[in-house]
């Protein structure tokens, strides 16, 4: 981790407690941070190197039998920069290890099952990683605020999700949990440029000013899910987002220490190195 960035890991900083309150959280701050938005920026491009090396490294374990995965999971309101943090923070993984997936309304087929059952088909194999943006939460936020379950059903959603991630990690997957808290003043900016942009037009979905007249429900939601869903194992990470260099970086950086905590190394190959050069050398 660079110093000359960061005053204090944002794995540790930005960890939803048992005290954390979302009310409490600036979206516009920048928290633990000393750099200014360029060098911030600058640091973004710099780490692709690493990332795209512990990444490496993940992959390569997988090929002798090692179990290690990673799933990042990705909430937060319409525009608060879910995408971004595929495009810009994760930057420099091999796009052949990572897949994306985002959880669009349920089918009919999916509604017959249990709401993890589409999820769990999600999980990323050994040496891959899985970004969920918007995940199995929908089915505690979305469907608390808009009715969509009865409570007694929703009320037990938060622990069989504790015990599905649980099982996740006891079979080799790092999970990580990032929640994306945007102003409703930066939001509003930010769908407004969507409707003046026809690069940006096809992001807009008329639910989103639905959501914002939701916007204490959506919070109180989130705030509920936070402190029943925060667990050791697998925490979450609420990301004051109006500054977008920000919360691209501090992810980032997030997604490095986890992979680096997991202390994998590059395969030693079992044939014999110096003759396998020398034929090559040779070929």
């Amino acid at each position: 981790m660079s110093k000359t960035v960061w005053s204090e890991e944002p794995s540790e900083i930005l960890r939803v407690d048992s005290v954390f309150q979302l009310a409490d959280v600036d979206p516009t701050a920048t928290p633990g941070i000393t750099a200014s938005k360029k060098s911030g920026t600058a640091m973004l491009r710099k780490n692709r190197r690493t990332l795209g090396k512990l990444q490496g490294k993940l992959f390569a374990d997988s090929t002798v039998g090692g179990t290690a995965s990673l799933l990042i999971v990705l909430q937060g309101m319409d525009s608060s920069g879910k995408g971004g943090i595929v495009k810009h923070a994760l930057a420099g993984m091999n796009a052949s290890g990572v897949v994306v997936h985002g959880f669009a309304a349920p089918t009919d087929e999916e509604k017959r099952h249990g709401f993890l059952w589409r999820v769990r088909k999600r999980l990323p194999e050994p040496g891959m990683v899985s970004v969920f943006d918007r995940s199995h939460y929908e089915d505690v936020l979305a469907a608390r605020v808009q009715n969509l379950a009865d409570p007694k059903t929703i009320e037990g959603r938060y622990g069989r999700i504790n015990t599905f991630e649980q099982t996740a990690i006891d079979n080799g997957i790092v999970v990580i949990k990032v929640m994306l808290q945007i102003s409703e003043k930066q939001q509003k900016k930010r769908l407004v440029a969507r409707l003046h942009r026809n690069s940006k037009l096809w992001k807009y979905n008329p639910s989103d000013v639905d959501d914002r007249e939701r916007w204490r429900a959506l919070q109180e939601a989130y705030q509920i899910a936070l402190e029943r869903t925060s667990t050791n194992h697998a925490p979450w990470y609420v990301i004051p987002a109006d500054h977008k260099w920000y919360a691209r970086l501090a992810v980032q950086q997030i997604v490095i220490t986890k992979l680096r905590e997991m202390e994998l190394d590059w395969p030693r190959p079992e044939y014999d190195l110096k003759k396998e050069r020398k034929r090559v050398a040779g070929a």
